[in-house]
């Protein structure tokens, strides 16, 4: 009884494949419908005893495609990504069988829970790695109390 009913939503189902084929093969095939979103780029944080450490990937880019900018917890990580020549994209016959590349303007930001040492941050991009390191400001780091006795 159950393989009869499923043979009859069988062309049903068959049909929702090929639907949602066509409107994937639709969007990837249109990058400015794929902007960066609020995930570009990835990132990791953890944090030891004295920083947090931001790792970004961004493949491609150099120190001068990116800024980034620490004001009191919140750290910001902007750029912008070129792919190719812009040119040569519209170039007449051009013929894309593939665009899956995005490029454009991104920011990124996040807020920590303490205050970072603006003064003391590092960035450093090494294998299209960014690794920042945002000292804790000294405020925001624990003290040892003596404690009296009475």
């Amino acid at each position: 009884m159950l393989a009869r009913m499923m043979n009859n939503f069988s062309p049903l189902l068959r049909l929702h494949d090929q639907m949602n084929r066509l409107f994937e093969n639709f969007y990837e095939d249109l990058p400015a419908a794929r902007p960066y979103g609020q995930s570009y780029p990835a990132m990791n944080t953890w944090e030891d005893a004295d920083a947090a450490w931001v790792e970004a990937e961004l493949p491609g880019l150099t120190m001068n495609d990116l800024e980034v900018t620490v004001c009191g917890r919140d750290v910001t990580i902007k750029g912008e990504r070129k792919i190719g020549d812009p040119d040569a994209a519209n170039a007449p016959g051009l013929s894309w069988h593939r665009r899956e590349r995005s490029q454009g303007r991104f920011a990124r930001s996040l807020s920590l829970p303490w205050d970072v040492d603006a003064d003391k941050v590092e960035a450093k991009l090494h294998g299209g790695v960014l690794t920042v390191k945002l000292p804790k400001a000294e405020s925001a780091r624990p003290k040892k109390v003596k404690v009296l006795t009475a």
